[in-house]
């Protein structure tokens, strides 16, 4: 009788490949690979959401992608952003999260745009032809005019709910924007959604857990942006990968 051990060592397939994408593909498998690296993907919105959400994609194997904010960055920062460091404060998030991302793939195809997300900026975006969008926005009226728009033009979208007030991962959730529950930023997009014709097909990233209403704190309303909620550093990161998860997953399933 053979040992086990020798018999497990027989199974294993050998790592030939030893290129940065090797583990991606030894999971995917290389069709699947391919499919990301020709899947053009627009974020919208380079926060806490978006700026992981994009790289989460770009270390996947997403081979074109398209970054829009219009912001630099500040100290305040630091706590959830990607490219929020002491060194880069000032300075465009996209300039920076543009050279991180070809930092990890030099072959990546990728337009950065100093841009804020107001219809008229959104109108001139959606010119171009994405395969998939993901909406970081967390201003009510461009969200809902980025959805619209998108969905009308029949490009597949992920949007990120909010991410603020909140502490636990396990309560994320994804489903259809129609099927999400206890969460307030969900409702107020469905209600607008609805008056917009949209009613159903666009996926949302949610969580069931309770925002900490105490945490709120009013801005001065630039960019459509009235109020913000207090954040802790993984909570957007969480809610980045499960937008980028919907992504991978629907090019894996493509047969």
């Amino acid at each position: 009788m053979q040992n086990p051990a020798l018999e497990f060592q027989d199974r294993i397939q050998p790592m030939t490949d030893s290129g940065w994408q090797s583990r991606t593909r030894l999971l995917i498998g290389d069709n699947a690979a391919k499919r990301l690296a020709a899947t053009h993907v627009l974020v919208m919105g380079m926060g806490g959401v978006g700026s992981f959400a994009a790289e989460f994609l770009v270390r996947a194997g997403v081979g074109r992608i398209t970054i829009v904010d219009g912001d630099v960055i500040e100290p305040t920062n630091r706590n959830r952003q990607l490219p929020a460091l002491v060194t880069t404060e000032g300075l465009y998030k996209v300039d920076v999260m543009r050279e991180r991302l070809q930092q990890i793939n030099p072959d990546l195809r990728i337009v950065a745009l100093r841009e804020f997300s107001t219809p008229e900026k959104i109108d001139r975006i959606l010119t171009s032809r994405f395969d998939w969008v993901v909406d970081a926005i967390d201003s009510l009226t461009p969200k809902v005019y980025l959805l619209v728009t998108a969905y009308k033009l029949g490009m597949k979208v992920v949007s990120s709910m909010g991410a603020g007030g909140q502490v636990d991962p396990t309560r994320i959730r994804v489903d259809d924007i129609y099927k999400t529950q206890k969460c307030n930023l969900a409702r107020y997009v469905r209600k607008r959604l609805r008056k917009g014709g949209v009613v159903g097909g666009i996926t949302a990233v949610y969580s069931l857990e309770e925002v900490d209403e105490e945490s709120m704190m009013f801005t001065d309303g630039l960019n459509y942006k009235r109020s913000s909620f207090g954040t802790i550093s993984y909570l957007p990161a969480a809610f980045a990968g499960a937008c980028a998860s919907v992504i991978v997953r629907s090019v894996m399933e493509v047969k």
